[in-house]
């Protein structure tokens, strides 16, 4: 068995869930040999390169760094294969092709953000918040041709809070995705890893649940649903993309805002999902199918995010107003 030191790993990731994984895997003693990241893109008023937070940590360490264009240029495969590495760990990253992952001695693991079968796809964390999952987890496993469908190695579940979001969630996992796969290099290094069929799990759900790539249509708050599904969903996007909805006043004149943060609520429960009222203390109600859901912090386009009470000193709305 090689001591950490002599194993050689290739990590792949890109965004700051992917770092520390990283940043694990480094202070444990492991080589990491290479560091494959997406291409430095173009950002802000002066178009200046925004490096991914995966380059900065590479960068940092003097760790060999890789942003190729395309996964199958030979140039880029002649590199990975001159590293020698045992095993390439993969953590938010893009789909690999085949001859990437086949490489290593080991193979290519890859750390997902829920309790796999369930929850394939880009946005597993969203989409547990705003389906009312109360438990989650993460899941390391062996990449293979279809996506998110390779061998266990293995799982952690979580419990999810009845208020947590989207994004404290994902710092949670974070944190224990970093110390699974950690778990899980170690068992590869030492032969002592078991492997398990996605298969023989598939028959333990009535349904498995996707986790597609949140979209623009799916940020939209739909008031004619329950409190509780409002709640998810306002939860479950926070604080990124964010739900949305349209503030409409009296006159008919239109305001797109984004909220952050919100509470199911009794306080008011009007005909029409989309009503607001707003009472003596300055708190922002809006009706939905069966109560109503207070809103607590937001941000209308082109201005500051902020509570609702900030929001109400410099932007006055009355209970003539809705959302829709």
């Amino acid at each position: 068995m090689k001591p950490r030191q002599l194993f050689r790993v290739v990590f792949m990731g890109t965004p700051p869930f992917a770092v520390r994984t990283l940043e694990e895997l480094h202070e444990a003693g492991y080589s990491v040999v290479g560091v494959v990241t997406a291409a430095d893109k173009p950002a802000g008023r002066g178009l200046q390169p925004r490096f991914s937070a995966v380059k900065q940590f590479a960068q940092k360490h003097n760790m060999a760094l890789f942003q190729p264009t395309s996964l199958k240029e030979d140039s880029f495969i002649e590199s990975l294969k001159a590293l020698q590495a045992d095993l390439f760990v993969v953590v938010a990253f893009r789909m690999l092709p085949e001859m990437v992952w086949r490489l290593p001695e080991h193979g290519t693991i890859n750390l997902h953000a829920s309790l796999l079968p369930q929850y394939r796809g880009a946005a597993p964390i969203n989409w547990a918040i705003i389906n009312g999952e109360i438990k989650t987890g993460i899941t390391t496993f062996l990449i293979d041709r279809e996506i998110d469908t390779g061998k266990i190695l293995m799982q952690e579940e979580t419990h999810i809070a009845l208020s947590e979001t989207a994004g404290e969630l994902h710092d949670r996992l974070m944190e224990k995705g970093a110390a699974l796969v950690l778990k899980t290099v170690d068992a590869i290094r030492e032969g002592s890893i078991k492997l398990l069929d996605q298969k023989v799990l598939i028959p333990d759900y009535p349904a498995l649940k996707k986790a597609p790539k949140i979209l623009k249509a799916d940020c939209h708050i739909n008031w004619s649903q329950d409190a509780d599904a409002v709640f998810n969903r306002i939860r479950g996007l926070s604080p990124h993309p964010a739900a949305f909805t349209f503030l409409k006043s009296p006159d008919g004149t239109t305001f797109q805002m984004k909220i952050f943060s919100a509470r199911p609520a009794k306080e008011f429960s009007p005909c029409e999902p989309g009503d607001i009222f707003v009472n003596s203390q300055n708190q922002v109600f809006v009706a939905v199918k069966d109560s109503s859901i207070e809103l607590l912090e937001v941000q209308l386009a082109g201005r500051a995010r902020m509570n609702t009470k900030n929001f109400l000193n410099g932007f006055k709305i009355d209970s003539g107003w809705k959302v829709e």
